[in-house]
């Protein structure tokens, strides 16, 4: 029970790659706030976690707000009495060329994929105690360190998450606070399978050194290493959990 009595408030957790950290937190040991703007999504990941004997709260929330993010994290805390974990993994997808990119477009993909960050962030500053410290989990991807057509918008978020990553990791490190990224390979998640079809995940696999793709419970394997002790002296890093994807380049 590497996590036993920590909390954890999970951004996206409700689908994918959040709804498997928050599975694997739970069976950890944690306490895990489940946030989703999908709210039956977040009810059933947190009944499941129940039906394992875990606790878990649900909240119905869109990410990108401020208001509500700190107001769903003090939730948590009140009732729980400590946050150990900030867990941002709300995302929305679109690819397009930069041509047929609308403003609307980049104000959603932005208000997801970065302020959603920055009040995770902040929810940390808040609740988490200076005195056992505690860590924030980031996401980024292969597409931050090589270039992909069609993607600009997702890159230019994923390339700016890794800069946040680093600027907060100095910033909180006074107060034990640990900033880490993680940049998954080739999942196939629901909303990834919404933009890829087979043949492009074929392509993906064939790009993979490893030879196969990967995972959501990969990537939550790492989410539960970065905030256990095992990752206690890690921090301002991107772990890829990507099969050496990014290394091959290609």
């Amino acid at each position: 029970m590497r996590l036993n009595r920590q909390v954890a408030f999970i951004t996206g957790g409700g689908r994918g790659i959040g709804r498997a950290i928050a599975l694997a937190f739970a069976a950890e040991g944690a306490t895990v706030g489940i946030a989703d703007i999908d709210g039956e999504s977040a009810e059933a990941t947190a009944a499941d976690i129940a039906r394992s004997s875990g606790t878990a709260r649900a909240f119905a929330i869109d990410a990108s707000r401020r208001d509500v993010v700190l107001d769903a994290a003090g939730r948590l805390v009140s009732e729980f009495g400590r946050l150990d974990a900030v867990v941002n993994s709300a995302i929305v997808f679109r690819y397009e060329p930069i041509g047929e990119i609308r403003e609307e477009t980049w104000e959603w993909m932005t208000s997801v994929g970065l302020k959603s960050l920055i009040w995770g962030a902040q929810a940390a500053d808040r609740y988490m105690a200076p005195e056992r410290g505690g860590i924030v989990i980031h996401f980024s991807s292969p597409v931050a360190d090589r270039g992909h057509s069609g993607t600009a918008v997702y890159s230019a978020i994923k390339g700016a998450v890794g800069a946040l990553t680093r600027a907060l990791a100095v910033e909180f490190a006074p107060r034990r606070i640990r900033v880490n990224a993680i940049s998954p390979g080739a999942i196939p998640t629901p909303g990834a399978r919404a933009l890829v079809d087979a043949a492009g995940y074929d392509a993906r696999r064939k790009r993979t050194p490893l030879g196969r793709l990967g995972t959501e419970e990969e990537i939550a394997a790492a989410a539960v290493y970065l905030a256990s002790s095992d990752g206690a002296f890690i921090t301002g890093e991107i772990l890829h959990v990507d099969g050496g994807a990014t290394i091959l380049g290609g």
